[in-house]
């Protein structure tokens, strides 16, 4: 089996090599997935990402997202965590330690992660069964880990963001990782093994 930085560089060059037409027609079905899906539309805070190394782009996400009068917000850095603050066109931006860009925001306008209602997180590699291959940093696993105890937490909801060629048959968790109930590409958006979607 390939080690994950193996995975890691594979997947993240292969997520490079899309095109930028192509990128932008994967970015518009993942939107309408999206979009069409009942749970998501029930969502009103929503956190999202600015796309960085050949992500997905959320860009037609989060235009439907307010359009329909939902609340976009995106990460922070802070310490080994996120802090997540409400994103507009207009909020101002500064880049962070690994270069990118985030809300430069006062920390009173932050929202608790426990107050979200839904995370479209990106990934590196991904199996049916909801295990995330991230970039390694461990920052949503940390923010989330409350999350590995769903008796007593049921927000946010997690779905990752992936090119379906980011699909693995399998992925070995560390025993730190917080499994993803959806995965969201360009062809649909999966339900995970990982246990029931609430409704």
């Amino acid at each position: 089996m390939m080690s994950r930085r193996a995975l890691r560089v594979e997947m993240r060059a292969r997520r490079r090599g899309v095109s930028k037409p192509e990128r932008a027609r994967m970015a518009e079905a993942l939107a309408r997935h999206l979009g069409a899906s009942l749970r998501v539309r029930r969502a009103r805070r929503i956190a999202c990402y600015l796309p960085n190394d050949g992500e997905m782009d959320l860009g037609p996400v989060m235009d439907f997202l307010r359009a329909a009068g939902r609340q976009v917000l995106l990460p922070a850095l802070h310490g080994t965590g996120l802090w997540f603050f409400p994103y507009d066109r207009d909020t101002p931006l500064a880049p962070n330690r690994f270069g990118i860009p985030e809300p430069d925001a006062p920390a009173h306008t932050r929202c608790p992660a426990r107050n979200l209602d839904l995370v479209l997180m990106p990934l590196v590699a991904f199996d049916p069964s909801g295990n995330r291959l991230g970039m390694g940093g461990g920052f949503y696993d940390r923010t989330f880990s409350y999350l590995r105890n769903r008796k007593f937490w049921t927000k946010p909801l997690l779905i990752g963001i992936a090119y379906e060629f980011q699909r693995l048959d399998s992925l070995t968790p560390s025993p730190w990782d917080v499994p993803l109930q959806a995965i969201a590409t360009e062809k649909s958006l999966h339900p995970t093994n990982s246990q029931e979607i609430p409704q």
